[in-house]
């Protein structure tokens, strides 16, 4: 049996002699995960019964008073805790945002490109975040790349859903649309 304190996904254990309480609340790891509560027991016991056992004592809970330790094979527990981890990581959904970036002057022939871009990324399940951006004095006529915003909204309604109303952050107006299946599930 030998000493060792290692970090699983920024957690620390203390193992064995590494444990500093004089008594800690004692839980023995049974077959098939069952779990025996044994109560509060000073340290050296604990650390005997562990050896006898030929399994590691492995402070789970340091803060509490006093110190919960559990009696059970550290390897096997680290290597179950990564495997979760690895499998939480591949069932994550990353979501992509793409970007539209447009000036209020922009033509109706080019507009159509843009929204037909849109389209085909959002049906892929991404979002889309559209950005008109203001040079000069066009930042006083905002209300033309609101028009243009709503409509390409309006263009998009039957598969997209305004996630984020246009606002005007700066020289530009944002807006962000999301697909619309992600809003009925």
């Amino acid at each position: 049996m030998f000493e060792r304190k290692l970090a699983i996904s920024g957690e620390e254990y203390r193992i064995n002699r590494e444990i500093r309480a004089r008594e800690v609340r004692l839980v023995i790891d049974g077959p098939e995960g069952t779990s025996q509560n044994v109560g509060v027991v000073p340290l050296s016991q604990a650390l005997q019964m562990a050896e006898e056992r030929e399994l590691d004592l492995v402070e789970v809970a340091p803060n509490a008073a006093p110190p919960v330790c559990r009696i059970m094979d550290f390897g096997k527990f680290q290597y179950e805790k990564q495997r979760r981890e690895r499998k939480a990581r591949k069932a994550q959904k990353v979501v992509e945002v793409k970007e539209i970036q447009l000036r209020p002057k922009t033509d109706d022939h080019h507009l159509g490109f843009k929204v037909r871009d849109a389209r085909g990324w959002i049906e892929e399940g991404m979002k889309v975040r559209v950005r008109i951006r203001f040079r000069g004095r066009e930042i006083t006529h905002a209300d033309i790349g609101r028009q243009r915003l709503e409509m390409i909204a309006n263009e998009l309604k039957d598969i997209a859903v305004v996630e984020q109303m246009p606002t005007l952050e700066g020289g530009s107006m944002l807006m962000i649309l999301s697909p619309a299946s992600d809003k009925k599930k």
